[in-house]
């Protein structure tokens, strides 16, 4: 059985290469969430003959650096598992993590995913939303994209939007209501995750991630989250009022990311897109409202696989280059 861990910042994501074991756990490692029990669990629950790794958890604040980010996280997985280790970079598998190649490892994730789907679907844009983020990344046989997170915001190809942890205050400047348009707070009021459970969009168990208040993951709650954006009660502000502000959010998020895919489409000259993620069905709205052709990956590889691809795609790679007899 071989394994792939995907390490990020708020959630560790895992998958068997063969596509039968699927997992998503929120570990915020910015709180010192026990990164190691986890990984030990998993070791003891399904018990790897080896494992491939990738990781974005390295830029949590909790870390000093980026370089001390990826050595806490490869000392955590080595100590944890009893098995070969196998760690993913730009450049390919490492079998050791050193000062050397532990910046190859930093953000990584996506290039495992690039490597596998232009081998099994061709040239591509691979997007991929998260909680947190989108990957917007030409998949071609050429090496196009940028290869830090800050090169990669550079060129447009890393958003920092995501369907469950954007705060709602970056993502709308303003909304619309019934008496006028109104700045929004900029607290941490209410998030994504707030408007796509009021809107329906998602279930209560598919918020993943704390609620900014502390509250229950209910419909009433996101309700009540969504109206204090614009310094208000539900009962002042009225249900329809909080809802028009979920789905102003939404469609602002679907601009972002259609805007997105569009340039890095018109940059490389590709029109077709892959969509994968938590939040692969909004991906698919912003490829409609950019008029490009979207392939879900979970009609490929099934929803399970599509929402932890990278962890999937390190596991496929590494049962095909370190074959385990």
């Amino acid at each position: 059985m071989i394994l792939g861990v995907d390490i990020g910042g708020a959630n560790t994501k895992a998958a068997s290469s063969d596509g039968r074991f699927a997992e998503i756990v929120y570990l915020p490692l910015w709180k010192r969430c026990p990164l190691e029990e986890h990984l030990a669990d998993l070791s003891s629950r399904l018990k790897p003959d080896a494992v491939g790794v990738v990781m974005t958890g390295e830029l949590a604040d909790c870390f000093e650096s980026k370089m001390e980010g990826v050595r806490f996280i490869a000392a955590a997985v080595e100590e944890t598992f009893d098995c070969p280790v196998r760690f993913w970079g730009l450049s390919g598998f490492h079998e050791s993590v050193s000062r050397d190649n532990a910046m190859d490892l930093a953000a990584a994730n996506w290039s495992a995913s690039v490597r596998l789907l232009l081998r099994d679907i061709g040239e591509c844009i691979f997007v991929d939303m998260g909680s947190t983020t989108t990957d917007i990344v030409p998949v071609v046989d050429r090496p196009l994209s940028g290869f830090t997170d800050l090169k990669r915001l550079m060129r447009g190809e890393l958003i920092y939007t995501g369907l469950l942890r954007t705060n709602l205050a970056a993502l709308l400047p303003c909304v619309d209501l019934s008496g006028g348009s109104a700045p929004l707070s900029s607290e941490l009021f209410s998030i994504t995750a707030d408007a796509y459970l009021a809107l329906g969009d998602i279930e209560p168990d598919e918020y993943s991630c704390e609620t900014p208040d502390g509250g229950p993951k209910s419909r009433e709650g996101a309700l009540r989250r969504l109206a204090r954006t614009v310094c208000s009660d539900l009962d002042e502000l009225g249900e329809d009022g909080a809802l028009s502000i979920a789905a102003q959010a939404r469609s602002r998020q679907i601009s972002v990311i259609s805007n997105g895919i569009s340039r890095v489409a018109e940059r490389h000259n590709i029109r077709r897109v892959v969509a994968a993620g938590i939040g692969e069905f909004v991906v698919e709205a912003a490829c409609e409202r950019a008029a490009l052709e979207c392939i879900r990956l979970s009609e490929i590889y099934t929803e399970r696989l599509s929402d932890v691809f990278p962890a999937f795609a390190v596991a496929r790679l590494l049962s095909e280059r370190y074959p385990v007899s």
